[in-house]
């Protein structure tokens, strides 16, 4: 009964004209539903595989992208909406990749305020050597936004963990992969006690097999503003369990293992990444909290040794008299 409840629906398909379901129906469609609507039918499958559709997805999905794709953007677009599943191990760490593009757009309650491009040269001493660090906004300058600050810190960072949402596409120009380092919305806001700023924070938690190779990679968002906040930093930064950043030779190495590694369902994205980073500060606030004891029997050790040494000269003067 199913089976022939399927037949007769596909039959019907079949008899709508494809340019009225190409330009009509599919054009309509956001790319999920588009590539389920694919698996339908062979008919559906051909019509959906028309690149144009995927590009213009992708284009309007993540502005910033337009002039970084040319072709397959369906394969473009799996690569960005998935979520890292494993990170792959890199094998062919001698091919070339001298140049890193980042592609960033920044939504609040569904407004593009910011996207931008920055490409990132990958071969230069200074790049390998210094912390990884990536910047979309100049330090002297600032974007506006229409978001209103609230009387309470506490209403304007709940505001954000909900309306704020963020893709950082690191995208490699040679091998024609992507990937989207962002959790989609906030793993964390917080208000910068010091200067007042509210920090936003995306992440996603690239695991190793060894807990000692697990890092994140997060971008911040820093806003700042009394009443109508403006955006001043949106940064990408690789951290290491201990709280060190990595330098830009090895932060391609994990950038690379992102861009070609397993993915999973998109869908997922927010859920799993917060997960992750939680789960990821958990240990580095154990792993904290197990180096602070340690160096702490280490200094009774130090400072009993040093007042038994003293102990033992003083007797050995007294003695000597």
């Amino acid at each position: 009964m199913a089976v022939s409840s399927s037949s007769t629906v596909t039959d019907l398909i079949s008899t709508v004209h494809h340019d009225i379901i190409e330009a009509h129906i599919l054009t309509r469609l956001d790319g999920p539903t588009l590539a389920s609507v694919s698996c339908a039918s062979s008919h559906l499958h051909e019509l959906a595989s028309n690149d144009i559709l995927w590009s213009n997805i992708c284009r309007s999905t993540w502005p910033s992208v337009s002039r970084a794709i040319s072709d397959a953007s369906r394969s473009f677009f799996s690569d960005v909406y998935s979520v890292l599943d494993t990170a792959a191990s890199v094998s062919d760490l001698d091919r070339p990749f001298p140049e890193l593009v980042s592609a960033v757009d920044i939504h609040y309650r569904g407004k593009l305020i910011l996207s931008r491009v920055v490409k990132t040269e990958t071969t230069t001493a200074w790049y390998q050597s210094s912390p990884l660090r990536i910047d979309m906004v100049d330090p002297k300058d600032t974007v506006e936004t229409p978001i209103k600050r609230g009387r309470r810190t506490e209403d304007t960072c709940r505001d954000l963990e909900q309306h704020l949402t963020l893709s950082w596409v690191v995208i490699d120009p040679i091998g024609k992969r992507a990937a989207n380092l962002s959790s989609h919305r906030p793993v964390s806001v917080q208000r910068n006690w010091i200067s007042g700023e509210i920090e936003a924070k995306f992440a996603t938690v690239v695991e190793s097999a060894s807990p000692d190779e697990t890092v994140e990679c997060g971008i911040t968002v820093v806003t700042c503003g009394e009443e109508e906040m403006h955006v001043k930093e949106v940064s990408l930064k690789v951290e290491k369990m201990e709280g060190t950043h990595l330098n830009g030779k090895d932060s391609l190495v994990i950038l690379r293992s992102v861009i070609e590694g397993k993915r999973g369902n998109g869908r997922r994205r927010e859920t799993e990444s917060k997960k992750r980073h939680d789960e990821f500060m958990e240990k580095k606030r154990e792993r904290k909290e197990k180096k602070m004891k340690t160096d702490l029997v280490f200094d009774i050790l130090t400072v009993a040794f040093g007042i038994l040494g003293f102990g033992s000269f003083v007797g050995f003067c007294l003695w000597s008299r």
